[in-house]
């Protein structure tokens, strides 16, 4: 009867994780259970910086090669798609207690800012991590003034 109850004693650092897998459990079709801006296991995990020079995309795509994914831009929108493949392992010769690794088609999308230069854009893949450079225009690049004396 009392079988799904969660005991109440977790630790510090346990009682995030335990809370994230309680409001998954209540809600799943929320699909997000935390604090960040997409759903929990989306993939591919993406940060976004900005620099005086440039915005800076990282795409983590651990697993993959640079010929399984698609960068492309249009109207100051990003979108990374392509495909994992599932693990060579014929389906019938295992049992899987845990699947959480994804497989299939994916696909993300995020705008950007105004004011980058798109035509000068490049994309580099380097040990599981795309980066997508997205230089600024010149004129808004931020530039020293020189006082000079009068």
């Amino acid at each position: 009867m009392f079988g799904d109850l969660r005991r109440f004693d977790t630790g510090r650092t346990q009682g995030r994780d335990w809370f994230r897998q309680l409001m998954d459990e209540m809600l799943p079709e929320a699909g997000a259970a935390d604090i960040r801006s997409v759903p929990h296991g989306s993939f591919p995990m993406i940060n976004v910086g900005r620099t005086d020079d440039a915005v800076r995309v990282y795409v983590f795509a651990a697993g993959l090669s640079a010929e399984d994914l698609e960068v492309s831009l249009q109207d100051n929108v990003l979108t990374v798609s392509g495909r994992r493949e599932v693990a060579a392992a014929p389906e019938a010769a295992r049992t899987d207690f845990r699947r959480e690794r994804f497989h299939g088609e994916f696909s993300r999308t995020l705008a950007l800012p105004d004011g980058l230069d798109v035509e000068r854009a490049e994309a580099r893949f380097r040990d599981g991590v795309c980066e997508v450079v997205l230089p600024k225009r010149e004129e808004l690049k931020p530039r020293r003034i020189e006082i000079q004396a009068a």
